[in-house]
């Protein structure tokens, strides 16, 4: 099905940082996924990795589209949570 692969690569400030960022899109792994796309999220230190693999540019446009709002949504959330605590 690889035909096409993009990588979003985000680093934080803390590894504790990342690791909630991460945390919270595993749950979305092969949840979004379909016969076109899928993805997988990988952290390593303060680095957050995405990438997404797909059978056609246009499969690949539309599941890092995707994956970069769940990112954004994960920044977003994971940032408030810190500032409550």
């Amino acid at each position: 099905m690889t035909a096409h692969t993009a990588t979003l690569s985000v680093s934080y400030g803390s590894p504790d940082r990342a690791r909630r960022v991460a945390a919270s899109l595993d749950p979305e792994v092969g949840g979004v996924d379909d016969d076109r796309a899928s993805a997988r999220v990988a952290r390593e230190g303060n680095t957050v990795e995405v990438t997404v693999e797909a059978a056609d540019l246009t499969a690949l446009r539309a599941g890092t589209t995707s994956w970069s709002r769940l990112l954004t949504v994960a920044e977003r959330v994971t940032a408030a949570g810190a500032q409550r605590f």
